[in-house]
């Protein structure tokens, strides 16, 4: 039941992350004004789409799959903190995907460097 649970999260995480990632490397217009808004520069949203991408990918490559997701829990964090310091209105989904980009990297943390050398240790 576990395993159907984690797949069924990582197809979610997929389709949002692909989504995102996608208007964000496509210069959708609310994406370029968010980034507009967080005052950094429309190279972090190139930045930000790339990872979303990339980490997507690696939520499907055996072995690398804690370290995507792990990736992925990171950047959530980061739009999480642009919402509450910047952006105002709602960090929900930021919240939501950090969270279940979170149990993905917890239920693959061997795959993470930093975890996997401290559990083997």
């Amino acid at each position: 039941m576990k395993r159907y649970l984690t797949l069924s999260i990582k197809a979610v995480s997929t389709f949002a992350f692909l989504a995102a990632g996608g208007a964000k490397l496509a210069g959708a217009e609310m994406m370029v004004q968010t980034f507009d808004a967080v005052g950094l520069g429309q190279w972090l949203r190139y930045v930000t789409g790339a990872v979303e991408i990339g980490g997507v990918i690696l939520l499907w490559v055996p072995g690398l799959i804690g370290f995507g997701a792990g990736l992925l829990t990171a950047t959530m964090t980061g739009a999480v903190l642009a919402h509450f310091l910047v952006l105002g209105p709602s960090a929900v989904p930021a919240l939501v995907l950090g969270t279940l980009s979170a149990y993905i990297a917890w239920t693959n943390r061997e795959d993470i460097p930093v975890f996997g050398t401290a559990l083997s240790a």
